[in-house]
Formats: structure tokens, sequence, C-alpha cells
């Protein structure tokens, strides 16, 4: 290079690598006091992306955990409150079956009643108030869309080959042991319906089916003619309401045989009563069960229901046990509710467990993809700060250049000495 003024090449040359390093020590510093190594997209445009799309993953998953926990509390405090009606019920249980004792006057009965009222009342309270955040769970709101539906009681406990033909007189049960009905027998059939007690008696004839039994118009005693019997091929007894909803459900179906000399027939009587609630009667509602995101993503959910919890569709509502016939029935359909709560419960329990589980499924997931997260955006401190301090060692240099280059001109004043 000549000896020129005008233009210090060098010294250019020297401050231009100096702002490289200026803006290099910059980045770094940047890095090592957020602790990022993504701080801009210039920083590294896929990397930053890919971040992101990881956070919104984080949070989300954050944000599910957190969904879960309260759709925990939520069925707490619902299974709580059916706890008490299970309280509630065992208690209006033990009550009729105090009131099944002719021990009992009728004043004594009347006072059993006045107390079972109360807890029915009770009951209906506990489905119309329990709330969680002001969102009512028990009375049916958080129910699953259903149509009107009847009830159905089945019954397994006769032979497959006498049940199918029905015919009274040549019944056998579960162990093929004859039920001994003979024709001139009385089978008094009883349930209750919204709370009222029915029963009336058919006169057992040579070919008496057990569909005869619910034709109430054919013995001329009772006109509601409420449910329809039928046997299926593999021996099943089912005893369906006629007409669908809670208000026309039938519980407690009771069939005594009784012989002419008005002795029960315990065999058949234990064989023909032994009926369960298979189908639940229902309401038309609409859906009002509750969805509950538990992940990420749109569709990662599931549906929280809660059928309603009062004494009308528990069966109780009205029930008398005022009588000793009508306490005789009460006790199954009480049974037939507290089994309604105790499924309802422990769904619930169920709900819960898988909630749990859920919650620890999401913190893992959370914790593994923000590890994965943090390898792309944050920096490495110690490889960092060897790198800072390369960079400060440059710059210091650079620096010192600068001012070197800065003298190389002063040359030209040796050529104008003279």
């Amino acid at each position: 290079m000549g000896m020129i003024i005008n233009h210090n090449l060098s010294a250019l040359n020297t401050y231009n690598q100096l702002n490289l390093n200026n803006t290099a020590m910059n980045k770094s510093l940047q890095k090592l006091s957020s602790g990022y190594r993504i701080n801009a997209a210039s920083d590294d445009a896929a990397g930053l992306a890919i971040s992101e799309k990881m956070r919104g993953q984080i949070r989300g998953l954050d944000q599910a955990s957190e969904n879960a926990q309260d759709a925990i509390s939520m069925v707490q405090t619902a299974e709580g409150a059916l706890d008490e009606t299970t309280n509630i019920l065992q208690r209006m249980r033990e009550l009729a079956v105090q009131s099944s004792s002719d021990t009992n006057t009728d004043s004594d009965r009347q006072n059993i009643q006045d107390e079972m009222d109360a807890l029915i009342e009770e009951i209906n309270r506990i489905a119309n108030d329990t709330e969680f955040n002001t969102k009512k769970l028990l009375d049916g709101s958080m129910g699953s869309k259903t149509g009107d539906v009847a009830n159905v009681l089945s019954n397994t406990a006769l032979d497959t080959a006498t049940a199918a033909t029905s015919t009274l007189t040549t019944l056998n049960d579960s162990d093929t042991n004859s039920l001994g009905i003979s024709a001139s027998d009385t089978v008094t059939v009883s349930y209750v319906k919204n709370g009222e007690l029915i029963s009336y008696d058919v006169t057992v004839a040579t070919d008496t089916t057990l569909a005869d039994l619910a034709d109430a118009d054919a013995n001329g005693t009772n006109t509601d003619d409420d449910f329809t019997l039928t046997v299926t091929a593999d021996g099943v007894i089912t005893a369906t309401a006629n007409t669908a909803g809670t208000a026309d459900a039938v519980y407690g179906l009771t069939i005594t045989v009784k012989d002419a000399d008005g002795d029960t027939n315990t065999t058949a009587t234990n064989a023909l009563s032994s009926f369960t609630q298979t189908t639940k009667a229902q309401d038309k509602r609409n859906d009002g069960s509750s969805t509950v995101l538990i992940g990420a993503n749109t569709g990662q959910s599931i549906n929280i229901s809660i059928d309603k919890m009062d004494a009308a569709s528990l069966g109780v509502e009205g029930l008398d046990v005022s009588s000793q016939d009508a306490a005789d029935i009460a006790i199954k359909v009480i049974d037939t509710a507290t089994s309604v709560v105790t499924t309802a419960r422990s769904k619930m329990g169920a709900i819960q467990n898988r909630l749990d589980s859920t919650i620890n499924n999401l913190t893992t997931s959370s914790e593994n993809l923000t590890s994965a997260e943090s390898r792309i955006r944050d920096v490495d401190m110690a490889s960092e700060m060897a790198n800072y301090t390369k960079l400060s060692v440059l710059n210091q240099a650079a620096t010192t250049m600068l001012a070197q280059a800065n003298q190389l001109p002063q040359r030209v004043l040796t050529l104008l000495q003279g």
C-alpha cells in the first residue's frame, strides 16, 4: 500500500472488525443475561417457530391439568352430596322395616310416615341445591341427552325350560325344583307407582300364564294396566312399565302366591318376586353433560354426566309406609333407589380415578415437552460464557489495533521534514 492519508484502509478494516465483534458480544451478553439462546427470530428462525409451538402445547397441558383438577372437585362435590342421600335412604329403609311390623299402632306408623316424608323432602333439597361454582349438579341439568325411557325389571330365578312355557302351574325355579303352584291358588301382585301401593289378586287357573299377571283388565281388579310381563327364550322374565317417564315407573314388584288355605308359598313367592331394575326410568331432556378439555388440543376432552337424583327419579317420591303391606313393598323400592345412587357414586369414583391418572399423564407430558423446548430455546451458559470471553478478548484486541491503524498516516510527516 502506498503512503496515502485520505483513506486509511487499515483503520477502516479494523473498525469493521471491531463493529462485528461489538455486535457479536452484545448478542452474547443478551443470551447470558436472558438465559435464552433464541431471543429474536433472527437468532434461529426455524428454532423459534418450533419453540413457540411447543410453548403453546406446554401451556395447554398445564391448563388441561388445572381443568382436570377442577373436574375432580366438581365430581367430589356431587359424590359427597350423594353420600348423604345414601345415608337418608338407609334411614328410610330402617323406617320401612320398622313399619312392616304389626307391633306398631296406627299412630306409630303415622309418626314413621312423618319422618319418611321429611327425609324425602331432604333428598329433593339435596338434588335441587347441590352446586359447584353455581352449576347445578344433581337436578338433571348435567345429565346426558335422553328421550322418555320406561323402567324395566328383570327376573332370572326361573328354570329356562318351564319359564319359556310361562304357565304358572308348571314353573320350576332355577334349580329345577317345582314352585308348587296349583290351580285355585291366589297370586297377589303388588308394586309401587308414583309412591302409591297398588295391589290386586289373580286366581290361578290351569292355563294361567306369567303374562296374565300383568293383564289387569282381565281380572277386573285393577284397570291401570301399568306394566307388561314378558318371558324370553332364555327364561328371563321382564316387567316393563307401559308408559315411559319417572312418573309412571313401576317399583318393588312383588308376586305373592298363597294356597286355598291362605298360607304363603314361600318358594314360589321368593322366585317370582326376585326382580331387579335393569333399566331406570328417565324423562326426556336435552344434553347437559359437562365437557372437560383434558388435553392441549381441540377434541381432547371427556364428558361428565350426572342423572337427576331427586326423589321422583329414585322412585321414592310420596312413598307410603303407613300400613304393613305398603311398608313391606317400600323396602324393595328403597333398595332399588339405593342401588341407583350407589351406581352413580361408583361412576363418579371411576371418573375421579381416571382424572387422577390424566393429571399424572399431563404433568409428565408437560415436563418432557418443557425439556425438549429447553434444548431448543435455552442457552448453554458455560459454552456461551466461553464464547463471550473470546469476543471480549477480540474486542479489546480490535480496539488496540484500531488505535495503531490510526497512527499509520502519521508516517507521511517524515517525508515533509527537510
